[in-house]
């Protein structure tokens, strides 16, 4: 999807821009909304918070559910890291749920 939806804008001119497009244009094209929240440490660590993820929307809220959620999120951070990667971007994806739908995928950047 990444070199596809990148061949009609101009090139990124830091990893910042490059997660920003995650944030909003591939995840809009991916999951119809952009992410709700990007945060960073300014040192290869950026947080994505999505506070209605589609994929957990149509389990129930309750607490009975929460363990198995992080399998759900699996091939989305797959998606991620495939996209930075067809990006350039070597990294590493993790997410976590604390509350159902919302969650977070941490991206940690990988220097080469």
């Amino acid at each position: 999807l990444s070199p596809r939806f990148t061949k009609d804008t101009a090139r990124f001119k830091d990893e910042l821009d490059i997660m920003k497009f995650i944030c909003k244009d591939f995840w809009t094209t991916v999951f119809k909304k952009q992410i709700d929240n990007l945060r960073t440490n300014h040192q290869g660590i950026y947080v994505l918070q999505d506070n209605k993820f589609r994929l957990l929307t149509q389990m129930s809220a309750g607490k009975q559910y929460l363990e198995h959620a992080p399998k759900y999120l699996a091939f989305t951070c797959g998606l991620i890291r495939g996209g930075l990667s067809n990006l350039g971007i070597k990294s590493i994806v993790t997410a976590e749920v604390s509350s159902m739908p919302a969650c977070k995928f941490q991206v940690m950047i990988q220097k080469m």
